[in-house]
């Protein structure tokens, strides 16, 4: 089994574009209340590595777990799924 395929991935939207070289994508999922059982929305935001500032605002895009690139990044931009209307 190649290693780069045990790697999490997730998709999600680019909420910030504003740093260099980074991006803050927002995951959301959805899970059940604990006690409740209704079904809640969880928004959870990464910060990720794109290497040629492709992505804008909106985009959706997919993400690939990988080494620590700086405190806060350990996620890198693999694919644009889908430009905004922008």
């Amino acid at each position: 089994m190649e290693e780069r395929s045990l790697r999490k991935t997730r998709n999600g939207t680019v909420v910030s574009d504003k740093m260099d070289r980074t991006v803050v994508v927002a995951v959301e999922t959805l899970g059940q209340h604990k006690l409740y059982g209704r079904t809640v929305r969880r928004t959870k935001k990464f910060m990720a590595h794109d290497d040629e500032n492709q992505c804008r605002m909106g985009d959706k895009v997919k993400i690939m777990e990988t080494r620590p690139l700086s405190r806060h990044k350990r996620w890198r931009v693999t694919e644009i799924l889908e430009r905004s209307p922008r």
